[in-house]
């Protein structure tokens, strides 16, 4: 290196001619003329060989490569039994695994104020009671504007279709406006291969939005939103404790108003809550009328008078026992309707297996029980003459009937 420098300095700064640095250097004319000829210092480069050890065993390298594509050098060194250099063998690895597990890049998002809200489900464990008293992990809605990095989150009751689009409709309101665009990554109660769940086109289609499903295998689209989700975990989560999730709700409501959304974020440089501002200016204004959410089923009411929602059972007024009723779910309360009339009304359970019982709905089942029995018990009390047929009828018309 430092000979092939020399070499090039006297000849261009000097103008020595190629004789004279080979004297000067004690080198061969040769070595002169490969020197002010290269652009490039030398490089020592092992010259492939066919007989060479990984030779050997490369074959036996590509077999394992084709069916686990993504195995280590270490363990690949361990499996055709490399008694070699390990890096050696790692470059050579390196230099033929792309054949089997090819690079995925990813770009550079540039995101615009308005254009995109990211939405995911963030799961922080078993930290919240259910109606029994037992600790379940239920789903937080983690939805943040892309631009201005605004976090907005809420814990819903369940992944279902009807529960992810009240959460979305209460989580835009934090926003204050609807973007250009919702994110999702394939959540089932959102839609899969590429088909909206019933429900999410028209929810969209009063939005003025689009709802983009990310691509499997690309994670770095809804990267804001996931990132936001470590951000929950590590920094809202511990130390806390939840009597229920209306206290969850609470608690983080108040920790993204006066903290989360109101730090310098490090990637942006923005105060999230101040730049959300220029985000609802290229945003759409909400809705006037509101969306249709929740679940709405309607069924006919059996003799038990209960309905099941979400694995728990509500009481419904029994007077409307063998009628068409329509039940409404919410994320706060169960809705039952018969034509123009309410005949139940329960706050929602948090879990499953849960029984909730109105207790007029159990005096008036006692009542309209009672009545069922005294009315069959006159009935079994009632006499009722029968009229018995004339049989000598039958022994003259066959002539089967005693001679005189």
């Amino acid at each position: 290196m430092e000979d092939w420098a020399e070499i090039r300095r006297l000849y261009r700064s000097e103008n020595l001619s190629q004789a004279a640095i080979a004297r000067r250097l004690s080198l061969s004319r040769n070595t002169v003329a490969k020197a002010i000829n290269a652009e490039a210092p030398p490089r020592y480069e092992r010259a492939p060989s066919t007989s060479s050890a990984w030779a050997q065993v490369e074959m036996a390298v590509r077999v394992l490569l084709g069916q686990f594509p993504t195995m280590p050098a270490t363990v690949l060194a361990q499996r055709v039994g490399w008694t070699g250099g390990h890096s050696w063998f790692a470059e050579n690895v390196a230099r033929i695994r792309p054949e089997y597990a090819p690079a995925d890049p990813c770009d550079r998002l540039i995101h615009r104020p308005g254009e995109q809200v990211q939405c995911d489900l963030w799961f922080p464990g078993a930290v919240v009671p259910d109606h029994a008293g037992a600790m379940r992990s239920f789903p937080v809605l983690v939805m943040v504007a892309a631009y201005s990095r605004f976090i907005a989150a809420m814990m819903i009751p369940s992944r279902v279709t009807g529960d992810l689009l009240a959460g979305m409709w209460h989580l835009l309101h934090d926003i204050g406006a609807v973007p250009r665009t919702l994110l999702w990554d394939n959540e089932s109660g959102i839609g899969q291969r590429g088909r909206l769940a019933e429900g999410v086109a028209g929810f969209c289609g009063v939005l003025a939005t689009r709802l983009i499903q990310a691509r499997p295998y690309d994670p770095e689209s809804k990267g804001v939103v996931e990132r936001a989700n470590g951000y929950l975990q590590t920094s809202f989560l511990p130390g806390r404790t939840f009597t229920c999730a209306a206290d969850f709700n609470a608690q983080l409501r108040a920790w993204l108003t006066g903290i989360a959304n109101r730090r310098t974020h490090a990637t942006t440089g923005l105060v999230p809550a101040e730049a959300l501002t220029v985000d609802r200016e290229a945003m759409v204004a909400l809705p006037p009328v509101a969306p249709t959410t929740g679940t709405t089923v309607v069924t006919r009411l059996g003799r038990d008078y209960y309905i099941s929602c979400g694995g728990n059972a509500y009481s419904v007024h029994p007077e409307v026992i063998g009628r068409m009723i329509t039940v409404t779910t919410d994320l706060e309360r169960i809705t039952a309707r018969c034509s123009d009339r309410t005949v139940a009304s329960h706050l929602r359970l948090w879990g499953t297996a849960g029984l909730v019982t109105d207790p007029q709905h159990l005096q008036a089942a006692a009542v309209l029980r009672e009545q069922f029995r005294a009315r069959a018990a006159a009935g079994s009390h009632l006499s009722v003459d029968v009229e018995v047929a004339d049989l000598s009828a039958y022994d003259a018309r066959f002539g089967t009937g005693e001679v005189a």
